[in-house]
């Protein structure tokens, strides 16, 4: 990579986000994680030769305390994986308590906000200026889950964010994208063979895949220079009710 370079993964104490964040510091960037349990992350911060940051991403001061002491250490930013985000229980829309869907829109969307400003602002005003903002989203982004309201409209609101990063980037060198992923093998989609619940109504066991293949997919948008930029890719595992889902 030459020089090395500096990268954030929020999200980065279990499943895709650790994973990534490995895999990125393989790749030779100097890579921070973020998480809300103080212990967890120091300790696998330690444990990997990783930054670790203790932030709640639905929390604006929070995330700005978190860029700030970034910004000290490193003075600069070229990549963010924003990959935050949390699952609700499976609730029909008419029953669906008003404080889930806050919980679900404060997490998935306003910290997914709070954090690419933040890096959004950093980039700009660094130089060499620029750098790279890679949106986690999900298969939810485009088809929902039944009984999942919350969660869908969250990371269909993510597709909205990642165009508009695109566009506003544009004069500051910072490219944006985003990677949905559907049914990567973490403890989040451990149930899934055991059965989930499908537009029908029935019960059905749905097949996952080696998060290897999300990392590498990562790897590759953060590989790029800042003159190309992966916009939108899904992977996902291929016999999954995704494709003719309902």
């Amino acid at each position: 990579m030459g020089e090395s370079k500096v990268a954030l993964v929020t999200g980065g104490t279990s499943g895709i986000g650790l994973a990534v964040a490995r895999g990125l510091k393989q790749d030779g960037w100097q890579v921070a994680i973020c998480g809300r349990r103080a212990a967890l992350v120091h300790e696998l911060a330690s444990e990997a030769g990783l930054d670790g940051y203790v932030c709640d991403v639905a929390d604006a001061e929070s995330v700005a305390a978190m860029f700030d002491a970034l910004g000290q250490k490193h003075g600069r930013l070229d990549l963010v994986f924003n990959n935050a985000g949390r699952f609700a229980p499976a609730t029909n829309f008419g029953d669906l308590d008003t404080a889930v869907w806050r919980e679900m829109i404060d997490t998935n969307l306003n910290g997914a906000f709070y954090v690419a400003q933040a890096a959004f602002r950093m980039m700009r005003d660094q130089q060499p200026q620029g750098g790279r903002i890679i949106n986690n989203g999900s298969i939810s982004a485009y088809v929902p889950r039944p009984q999942a309201a919350s969660y869908t409209t969250s990371k269909h609101a993510i597709t909205g964010l990642t165009k508009s990063i695109s566009l506003d980037g544009r004069a500051y060198n910072i490219a944006c994208g985003q990677i949905d992923i559907g049914n990567a093998a973490t403890d989040m989609t451990s149930t899934m063979s055991s059965g989930s619940l499908q537009a029908n109504g029935t019960m059905m066991p749905e097949p996952t895949f080696d998060v290897a293949h999300v990392v590498d997919a990562v790897r590759y948008m953060a590989s790029l220079p800042l003159v190309a930029n992966v916009q939108l890719m899904t992977v996902m595992a291929t016999a999954m009710p995704y494709i003719g889902r309902g």
